[in-house]
């Protein structure tokens, strides 16, 4: 490893207004060729906003300030913005956490990723073509000859991510700066993307990763840096830090982590809803799906099939969760369930009625039924909308009376444990717990019996995607929901779920019992997923390992 550090931080400060209250506050750190930097902390902690400064992109309000800000020894103080755009990209690649706002949605997954190699190297077109095929099939995207004539819109959420990975690394940058470069990702994928990462790593080469998967951090990083309210608060060897933690938060952290990822005592934990449990196995299940299948066409002209011939069934107060790869049909089944595609073949029975077969008015007193929760929160929000207004909509909707809206809004709050007083408040000036809460409030207005959750805490951080999963486990045990949980989160999903259907490939490959089908897969398939999962890596092979335990 060089002695000369790639990146050197010293002592820095960024604001955002002249009278705001700093953001960073002295924050040091450098990072040496060969060498990966983790920094991990919450929400707030000032993670992302450390790496955008290191590429130039904190934006006209912020002020920066440091004692020593450099890159391979030039002062980025002194950057303007038409030097960083010849070092952006070309010395310095950024993966970007939201995958579809960094992705242009006007251009073709294919021109994106070419448009480094077309600022910053002297390929002809060709050569730019087949080198972004390459890209693809190097992080993994199925098909990369079809993919790379699509559209962002047009790809999985992994998809995505997989083609912005390729975008950043097109040029061999120097340093590698990935924001949570593995939240959208499958087990597998992540396993292959991660492989991917750690093989540009070479002797001139650096990474700074911004992760809040620990296990993540384990694989990939020499160092971590642990970031709390701007400050970093602890920082040293990844084994050291991970497996004997000296300061409380890291602590922290540590025990949040296994809190989301260790099975909890069933017994002890869900008294009550076994009662309401065992009454469900002798009622006809709220969701019914028998033989469902769609295919699409592909910009090719031709026809794939994306699911094919999948049933299932829930009940009252169980969690059914699906798992698979991106672009296993996961989306596709559950935008069927919720009547946004309509399906080639086979049938949907909602409390025991044929959903496609329903007239539009039928199906819009039945869609009260179902109710969904996103990804992301933020953007399914109006941002011109308070909370309140958010609520109230959702409210109307339902068929509540005006009358009822600010008192029901207020018992939504408390239910999903917020306080009122953030029903003034917008979206935007909420934490990623609390608009995840709000999203969850909101589908709860209408008095749903079946909660569709789409990957709901992926992008959230373990402590608060521990207090998302209880708050989920606590409603269903209360109101007695059913819930179709969608994750590529083994982890998670062993965490809330009864029942599991792994899917491949457009086919349901295994389901059952989520123990059954975790301790002893059947299908090779399944197997893989569970033999990818990362777990925190050291040379002592200590026992926090959270995700391997987990299952």
């Amino acid at each position: 490893m060089s002695t000369q550090p790639l990146i050197d931080v010293q002592n820095l400060y960024v604001r955002f207004g002249a009278h705001a209250a700093p953001t960073l506050k002295g924050v040091s750190f450098q990072v040496h060729p060969g060498e990966c930097l983790a920094l991990v902390g919450e929400s707030g902690s000032g993670k992302s906003v450390t790496s955008r400064t290191l590429a130039g992109l904190t934006g006209a309000r912020a002020q920066v300030q440091a004692s020593t800000l450099a890159f391979a020894g030039q002062d980025l103080r002194q950057f303007d913005e038409r030097t960083w755009r010849k070092i952006r990209g070309a010395q310095i690649g950024f993966v970007m956490q939201d995958a579809l706002g960094s992705l242009d949605p006007l251009r073709l997954v294919g021109k994106e990723i070419a448009e480094p190699l077309h600022l910053h190297t002297d390929l002809d077109r060709a050569q730019r073509d087949a080198k972004v095929i390459e890209l693809l099939r190097a992080v993994g995207v199925p098909e990369p000859e079809l993919r790379a004539r699509q559209y962002p819109y047009q790809l999985s959420g992994g998809l995505r991510q997989r083609a912005l990975i390729a975008s950043a690394i097109a040029c061999n940058p120097r340093l590698l700066i990935a924001d949570e470069p593995t939240t959208a990702l499958d087990t597998t994928v992540q396993a292959q993307v991660l492989t991917l990462l750690e093989s540009l790593r070479g002797e001139s080469t650096a990474m700074l990763i911004v992760s809040h998967d620990l296990a993540v951090v384990s694989r990939l990083a020499n160092r971590v840096a642990v970031m709390h309210n701007g400050i970093i608060v602890e920082q040293g060897n990844v084994d050291d830090v991970l497996h004997d933690p000296q300061h409380p938060y890291t602590q922290y952290l540590l025990r949040t982590g296994r809190a989301v990822h260790f099975r909890r005592n069933q017994s002890a934990a869900r008294t009550p809803l076994s009662i309401v449990t065992a009454k469900a196995e002798q009622t006809p299940p709220l969701l019914q799906v028998n033989g469902l299948s769609k295919s699409f066409k592909g910009p090719d002209g031709k026809q794939r099939t994306v699911v094919n011939q999948v049933s299932l069934q829930l009940r009252r107060g169980k969690t059914l969760g699906i798992v698979g790869e991106s672009g296993s049909g996961k989306t596709t089944l559950t935008r069927m369930i919720l009547g946004l595609e309509t399906p080639d073949s086979g049938d949907i029975h909602i409390k025991g009625q044929p959903w496609l077969s329903l007239s539009a008015a039928e199906k819009r007193q039945l869609r009260r039924s179902i109710q969904v929760v996103f990804q992301d929160p933020l953007s399914s929000f109006d941002p011109r909308y308070s909370v309140r207004r958010v609520l109230n909509e959702a409210l109307e909707v339902a068929g509540h009376k005006r009358s009822e809206w600010p008192r029901r809004a207020e018992e939504l709050l408390v239910l999903v444990k917020l306080d009122a007083a953030l029903l003034e408040r917008r979206p935007i000036e909420l934490s990623g717990g609390q608009r995840q809460r709000i999203a969850i409030a909101r589908a709860l207005a209408a008095q749903p019996q079946i909660l569709v959750c789409d990957e709901p805490v992926s992008a959230l951080d373990v402590s608060v995607q521990a207090q998302i999963l209880e708050l989920l486990d606590d409603l269903k045990q209360r109101l007695g929901l059913a819930c179709l949980f969608i994750s590529h989160d083994l982890g998670v999903i062993n965490h809330v779920s009864d029942d599991v259907l792994v899917m491949k490939d457009g086919v349901a490959v295994e389901s059952g019992r989520v123990r059954d089908v975790f301790d002893h897969p059947q299908h090779p398939y399944t197997q893989a997923l569970l033999d990818a999962i990362p777990h925190l890596e050291s040379g002592r092979r200590m026992a926090f390992d959270f995700l391997k335990l987990a299952i």
